[in-house]
């Protein structure tokens, strides 16, 4: 229990230190390239941080671990709309760029009802509720459901290449320092190799910590492995959000969300069906709630310090209902 505690510290001193790094080299490789940084933060950081939850999923897949790979998805995703940027709201009132409020979070919130109906339609058209318990398998997330996620997961990506070659960046856009090209890399290649070994470590430290505390593995994904693969995120959204890169900070968090339901629940739906349960599917829902929320909350262009309190809380308060059920 000892050893574990002090990997899971020296984990996040990595997360926090190559977080930091990332955000330098990623923001002044977008100025290099007169890239808007919400481009970046929807795409390489995006990715770079979603790298720890793609390498657990697939890793439980390949294993049939089937809980631990959807509810950990699906609990990162929670995760970074309530408490990464519920927390960036706290420290300052994050502005939410115009593209990821009229395409993102849309695309956010339809790529999740997506997968919501894909699995639990046959189980919402039934008779009800009663008498299945929480970890019933009510639904399946197929391989050829996999498959459809992959090619949206391309189609996305295109689109955001579209998007970052057909507009520049802004005038009086965020400043960021000015780096040569190889300082760029260099600082973006080791931030990612500090967040993605950190991230490893801090999840099999704390899945010890948590195993020896008995806990279910649908509440390990959900909860424990989905915070620690998701402490990239924070980490990477935090810093910015503190070094006044908002556009970074809020990308990082929402394309975080489109790759892991397009990109992780794709390649692992496709490598072995995941079983679904009751359990899975109110988290499922929570996450459209979640969603739905922060798209309200950023219909005003900017996320204030209350409705980051307000998000923080409905984060705690799901967390507190899942340890209950």
């Amino acid at each position: 229990m000892v050893i574990s505690l002090m990997i899971l510290l020296a984990s996040f001193a990595a997360l926090i230190k190559g977080a930091d790094l990332f955000v330098d080299g990623s923001s002044a490789l977008a100025g290099l390239f007169k890239i808007p940084s919400v481009i970046i933060g929807l795409t390489v950081v995006a990715m770079g941080t979603s790298a720890p939850e793609l390498a657990v999923s697939i890793s439980a897949a390949v294993k049939g671990a089937n809980e631990i790979a959807f509810s950990n998805a699906i609990g990162s995703n929670i995760f970074n709309l309530l408490a990464v940027l519920g927390v960036c709201a706290l420290m300052r009132p994050m502005p939410i760029d115009k593209i990821i409020l009229k395409r993102d979070l849309p695309v956010s919130v339809g790529v999740t009802v997506l997968v919501l109906l894909g699995t639990g339609l046959r189980f919402m058209a039934s008779n009800g509720i009663r008498g299945v318990g929480m970890s019933d398998e009510i639904g399946i997330l197929s391989r050829s459901l996999g498959i459809v996620l992959l090619v949206l997961f391309v189609l996305h990506m295109v689109v955001l290449v579209v998007c970052a070659r057909g507009k520049p960046i802004e005038e009086g856009e965020d400043e960021v320092k000015v780096m040569p090209l190889w300082k760029c890399l260099l600082f973006a290649v080791i931030g990612i190799g500090l967040i993605v070994a950190g991230g490893h470590f801090a999840v099999r430290s704390a899945r010890s910590i948590a195993a020896a505390c008995g806990m279910s593995e649908t509440l390990i994904g959900l909860t424990v492995v989905a915070v620690g693969t998701s402490l990239p995120e924070l980490v990477t959204s935090v810093v910015a959000s503190y070094k006044g890169d908002n556009g970074l900070a809020a990308g990082n968090a929402v394309g975080s969300n489109i790759f892991n339901i397009l990109l992780i629940l794709g390649v692992s739906g496709t490598i072995s069906p995941i079983a679904v349960n009751f359990a899975s599917l109110i988290d499922l829902l929570v996450l459209v709630s979640a969603s739905v929320v922060t798209y309200v909350f950023a219909i005003t262009r900017n996320i204030n310090r209350v409705e980051g309190a307000v998000m923080v809380a409905f984060y705690i308060g799901h967390v507190v209902f899942a340890v209950v059920r």
